[in-house]
């Protein structure tokens, strides 16, 4: 189905040609159906499935052909400020004819253009719960005229503690007989469903499969590999796969920094974002990525839910994740608008257990591709450590710790020149020296070249069979892993 079968008006048409929107996804057709009538829908769907348009759309179409949308406003309420700026920048697009005013509020920065933005006067007010209700305290924005309400990542904003918030705001706006209220949802739990029953006007309940989100157009793929390797592996498929562009996911945030000054060194053109970082250094870094001028991003879950990446083409999976739902989060960054993607994945001896419930939950098993030797590429900055600034009090000021390369220095300096001390201090950096995981690398001499020391996909496989048993062996032996699978993906 078209846009232009829905007798939308011809501003709002001109803006969708604009963003080059042509057929329906899914989500907005089922949306459309009860929404442009004026009725209150909760959607269960995962991000980029093309809500946002549905319900700006719905917006806009309301404002344009409902003497009830005079004089009030429509409010979006969003878990981030990423989000905000996001839905902001893609109502401009879509409300580029429209004699609308749009803006997004939210925390991290300024109040000063924000509130200049309220006192000129705003019809489709985007932010954060916080900043919102400051606002709202400061009688500087009022909710009682909202006329269309839209609450969107309501999971997401539930698990960051934003319930009470998002009650108080309704009940601070106007009656759910004289608003439309839509709320989208990855999942439907119990808070979810209460707050549609109490606060939402007889609400339409829509419902997308996550699964035809997350596996028909993503190509998905794992690898066994031994964490020592996995970025000599990321520096392979990038060289081998060349995509544009590519997101890389890691658990933790000093890992962003460690991985994106790897790629950077080897004249991959590299960027990382995290919670570490202030807000106008966030926005900066994924304006550049958005733009292009950045072509990788390495991130933490921070950047899983709800940013809109177009064409971005591989998603990596550097850690897998301990939240099988952020799996398909990461993975739903790329085949957005019904384009194709692609997943890799890593699986190291570190998060190795984290695979069976993320497979439950995909009700599938992740293809198994095989690693050759001729994947791994050796990394300029081999040995080299990146790590985050990291400050404590002493003496009443702050000093920055020394990095443990210098630590390092410190205690050979002081071996040569102390003979006494010669044994403790060797003993010293010895304890601070990163053992290898993997039992199979430790029988391999040192002496042997770069390939020569990386285990085989089958020792790695035999090493995770003997460390968690039969419950890992019943993963690797199903139609789309174990060793027949791994031989006929290589």
């Amino acid at each position: 189905m078209n846009f232009t079968q829905l007798n939308l008006h011809k501003d709002v048409l001109m803006g969708i040609e604009d963003a080059g929107f042509t057929h329906l996804m899914p989500v907005q057709e089922e949306t459309f159906k009860h929404s442009l009538k004026g009725r209150d829908v909760t959607v269960q769907s995962q991000t980029g499935t093309g809500k946002t348009a549905a319900f700006l759309v719905t917006i806009f179409q309301h404002f344009q052909t409902k003497q009830s949308f005079k004089n009030r406003k429509a409010l979006i309420v969003t878990p981030t400020r990423e989000l905000a700026i996001q839905i902001e920048n893609e109502a401009k697009l879509l409300g580029r004819h429209l004699n609308l005013t749009i803006g997004s509020f939210y925390g991290g920065v300024g109040y000063y253009h924000q509130e200049m933005l309220l006192k000129q006067g705003v019809d489709v007010v985007i932010g954060t719960p916080g900043r919102l209700l400051d606002f709202n305290s400061q009688k500087k924005l009022n909710f009682k005229n909202i006329g269309f309400l839209v609450i969107d990542e309501a999971d997401r904003m539930f698990d960051m503690g934003f319930l009470p918030d998002i009650k108080k705001i309704i009940r601070h706006s106007s009656p759910s007989s004289k608003r439309q209220t839509m709320l989208f949802s990855a999942t439907l739990g119990r808070d979810t469903r209460e707050l549609a029953s109490n606060f939402m006007n007889q609400p339409v309940s829509i419902w997308i499969r996550p699964e035809e989100v997350a596996v028909n157009r993503i190509s998905q793929v794992l690898y066994h590999v031994g964490s020592r390797e996995k970025i000599n592996l990321v520096l392979g498929i990038l060289k081998k796969e060349a995509p544009k562009n590519a997101l890389i996911f890691t658990n933790m945030k000093r890992d962003t920094v460690q991985v994106a000054n790897h790629l950077d060194m080897n004249g991959h053109k590299c960027m990382h974002i995290s919670g570490d970082l202030t807000q106008k250094k966030r926005i900066s870094v994924l304006e550049k990525f958005r733009a292009g001028k950045v072509p990788f991003l390495v991130a933490t879950d921070v950047a899983a839910r709800g940013l809109h990446i177009d064409d971005l083409e591989m998603i990596i999976n550097y850690d897998l994740p301990g939240d099988c739902e952020n799996y398909v989060h990461r993975i739903g960054r790329t085949a957005r608008a019904g384009k194709s993607g692609k997943a890799i994945t890593f699986a190291c001896e570190k998060y190795i257990f984290n695979l069976e419930a993320i497979e439950s939950f995909l009700n599938m098993k992740i293809p198994v591709g095989y690693v050759s030797d001729d994947m791994f590429l050796e990394s300029k900055s081999k040995g080299l450590r990146f790590g985050v600034n990291r400050k404590q009090k002493r003496s009443k000021r702050k000093m920055a710790l020394p990095s443990k390369a210098k630590k390092y220095e410190f205690l050979r300096k002081k071996d040569m020149s102390n003979g006494a001390d010669r044994r403790r201090n060797r003993s010293a950096v010895n304890k601070r020296t990163v053992k290898s995981s993997w039992k199979i690398d430790r029988k391999i001499s040192k002496k042997g070249n770069f390939k020569q020391q990386r285990s085989t996909i089958e020792e790695r496989l035999a090493y995770y069979s003997q460390k968690y048993g039969d419950k890992f062996k019943s993963q690797t032996q199903g139609p789309t892993s174990g060793d027949d699978a791994i031989r006929e993906t290589g």
